[in-house]
């Protein structure tokens, strides 16, 4: 069995990505900073939470309906 079966479509997003990375020199720092430039510009077309419950659980804001908010007490800086 091939671990790389071939995929037309595979390979070329990974050609895409490819030349993406490319236009941004490699960079790690400037591909992201581009990808965040691509997200803002088509922010209408991101899907989003259905209502404010889930908003609370949203990765981009670091909150969570189901995780505690961390107090002071809990950050190691704090430990007396």
């Amino acid at each position: 069995m091939n671990p790389n079966p071939i995929d037309p479509v595979i390979d070329e997003i990974r050609e895409l990505r490819h030349r993406i990375s490319e236009r941004c020199g490699h960079d790690p720092v400037r591909l992201v900073a581009y990808y965040q430039q691509v997200q803002e510009q088509y922010r209408d077309r991101l899907a989003g939470p259905a209502n404010a419950s889930d908003q609370a659980d949203n990765p981009l804001t670091g909150t969570s309906s189901i995780l505690p908010t961390p107090s002071p007490s809990m950050h190691p800086a704090h430990e007396r």
